[in-house]
Formats: structure tokens, sequence, C-alpha cells
């Protein structure tokens, strides 16, 4: 992989960040594809000199695609969305990309999806991801998706959102608190991909599922969390006519859960069981204890002194 080029479009997010930095760590050359390069910036000092380069990239304009794809040697989209333009960023954008690529002689192409991505969904976030899934396999047919579940790590907006709810709240609601999920360790999917740009062909045309050694429900999820704050709140599971009622004012400001979001809830996000994982890729999946900690520890009374004083 040395001395290839590899464009991370998105690759200033999350979990973007985590695949950079596993990429520059194995002597690639990265090109951060972002709306506005400036967000991405942070990740120049972690290559040696010029192995970092940005490209100013709108996933709805084909135009500064094909640029930012030019002369790559595989390009990862990692581009997502909460709403509204499901649509324009992930399908229509994915499908741009994947052609793109396709015409500029890229040798791989992956799709950082999600599991749940269907078509058939009846949330827009799942619908869009499978049918954009569809549309880039139909513009770049050896492309390769990666379909993680939740994924965790220090800038999270998963255990870090209802870890501080715990912190600050006497009393925690829980909205579908019998939803499970497979978290996965950022790292790991940061992993994945690279294994698959090791050996493209391998991968080619093959869909993964990447998840957690643990299924957790949403409750559980609450409880472990106060557990590892060392908080006691009271945890108040609320009857699916409230969390249901409340996802009709997602359109509001603050409110607590998006309407498509409580859709995505009416289905566990867990791996098949049916398609590779990361035992494929030659991954041991982290398990949440082994590393949130580290982090979750700012949640605690006082901070990490707290810490300190336990251990």
């Amino acid at each position: 992989m040395k001395d290839t080029l590899v464009t991370l479009i998105g690759g200033g997010g999350f979990i973007g960040r985590y695949i950079a930095q596993e990429l520059l760590a194995a002597g690639v050359r990265v090109r951060i594809a972002e709306r506005d390069p400036r967000r991405a910036w942070f990740l120049g000092p972690l290559g040696g000199l010029g192995q970092t380069q940005f490209a100013a990239c709108d996933v709805r304009r084909p135009d500064t695609v094909a640029r930012a794809v030019a002369g790559s040697d595989a390009v990862v989209y990692l581009v997502g969305t909460w709403g509204p333009d499901f649509v324009g960023l992930q399908q229509t954008g994915l499908r741009e990309a994947a052609a793109a690529a396709h015409a500029a002689g890229v040798a791989a192409f992956v799709d950082v999806s999600t599991i749940g991505a269907d078509a058939e969904s009846p949330s827009r976030y799942y619908a869009t991801k499978g049918a954009g899934e569809a549309a880039a396999r139909a513009a770049f047919p050896d492309l390769t998706v990666l379909r993680p579940s939740v994924v965790f790590g220090p800038e999270d907006k998963f255990l870090n959102r209802f870890a501080a709810m715990v912190a600050l709240l006497p009393v925690v609601p829980v909205l579908k608190p019998k939803a499970r999920f497979q978290p996965v360790h950022v790292v790991d999917v940061a992993r994945a991909v690279a294994r698959v740009l090791a050996d493209p062909r391998a991968h080619a045309a093959k869909t993964y599922e990447l998840a957690g050694p643990e299924v957790i429900s949403m409750i559980e999820l609450i409880e472990w969390l106060a557990q590892a704050t060392g908080r006691s709140p009271a945890i108040l599971p609320l009857p699916d006519v409230v969390g249901n009622a409340l996802s009709m004012f997602g359109f509001l400001p603050g409110a607590p859960i998006k309407r498509d979001q409580w859709k995505m809830l009416q289905s566990d996000n867990v791996a098949s069981g049916t398609l590779p994982g990361l035992s494929a890729l030659g991954i041991a999946p982290t398990p949440m204890e082994a590393v949130a900690p580290a982090w979750l520890v700012q949640y605690r009374k006082h901070g990490r002194f707290s810490r300190r004083a336990a251990t």
C-alpha cells in the first residue's frame, strides 16, 4: 500500500479521521475530500511531508467529485447525514462518486454504509443507504461495502450523548429500552478499511458487517454507562406510545429524537450472521469496557480525579 493514494470523501468526520490515521501510519498518501477542507486541516500534521492532501468536494456537484478522485488508487466514501438531504448525500452522491471513480480508472472503491441498510426500510436513513449501495455497485461493480453497527470512540455521538444524560439528569428516560445494538470500535472500522485496501481484489464486490463482540439493549447500555461513570440516576423506560409521540416533534430544535431515528429503532442494529465480519478481515472486535472508560471518566462527578481515587 505504501505510496498509493487513497481519497477519503468525508474523511474529516468521526470515522474518517481514524481511517486517515491508519492509512498514514502504513505509509499511504491520503487525500481528504471535504466540502470545506479547512474542517480537516487538523489531520495534516499526522502524516509525513506531502503525505496528506486536501481537496474541496461537494458530493452534490459531480464536477468537484471528479476532481477529487482524479489520480487516486482507491476511494472511500464516508458521507452520511441525519437529514434532510438523505437522497443527495447517501444515494445520489454515492452513485456519482462511484461513477467518477470508475471513469477515472480507480482500482478500489469502498462504501462505509451501515447495518440496517435496506432500500425498502421505512427509515429514510436506512433506505437511502441501501439504495445508495445498489446504485454505487451498478456504477462500480467491484464495490466493497462495509456495514458497521453503531460506532463508538472518544468523539462519538453515541456513548458520549447518553453518558452526558446519565451525568446530568436525576431521572434518565429511555426510549425503546429493548432495542438492541452491537457497537463497534472506531479503530476496528478503520482497520477494516485498511485491510480491504491492502488487497482490494480479494474483497472486490463483497459486503461485510462490522460489529462488536457484545449485543446490548438500550436500557442495558444506560445501566452500563451509569456504572462506568459512577452515577446512580433513576432509569425510566418509556412506553412506545410516548416515544412515537415525541418523535413527531423531532423537527423542532433540541428535540430528543428525530422521526427517522424512531423508525430506525424499530429494528435491531446487530449483525445478521449471514455476511462476513471483522474476523474475516483478521480483526478481533474490541469490547466497549476495554477502551471506553478511558474517555467516559470525564462524566464522573470529579472527572479524572475520581478515577484515580477509585483505583
